[in-house]
């Protein structure tokens, strides 16, 4: 990932509803929401939420597909480990004791999702 990518991802995720909705849809994994109920999730207008949604998908972090009469949005998990990672190498040169505190409390919060069979880590 270059600075001018990483620039937008920063910016799109640096508005509240925008942050809420990529977080909403980490958690939804693969699937993804339908574009009403993360509108409804998030006590915003249809318009509003649509406006947000062609924010994040023009940065990269989230993707669309449809799905018979639905418009159905995922999160884009290589996007965002980029992401991660952009911050990792930069901030962390020289510094191997901070990627590994990083790394450690990462584990916990990434554990696999045993209901499902992909699980929910990030790679």
């Amino acid at each position: 990932m270059d600075d001018r990518q990483a620039l937008t991802s920063f910016a799109a995720l640096s508005q509240e509803t925008r942050l809420a909705i990529v977080r909403a849809l980490v958690v939804a994994g693969h699937d993804g929401l339908a574009a009403g109920v993360i509108a409804e999730r998030m006590g915003v207008s249809p318009t509003n939420v649509s406006f947000h949604l062609k924010e994040l998908e023009r940065s990269g972090l989230i993707s669309q597909r449809r799905l018979s009469r639905s418009i159905m949005y995922s999160a884009s998990y290589d996007a965002l480990a980029d992401l991660v990672k952009f911050l990792m190498d930069d901030c962390c040169s020289g510094h191997p004791a901070i990627r590994e505190t990083v790394e450690r409390s990462g584990t916990a919060c990434c554990s696999p999702d045993t209901s499902s069979p992909e699980g929910s880590v990030i790679a």
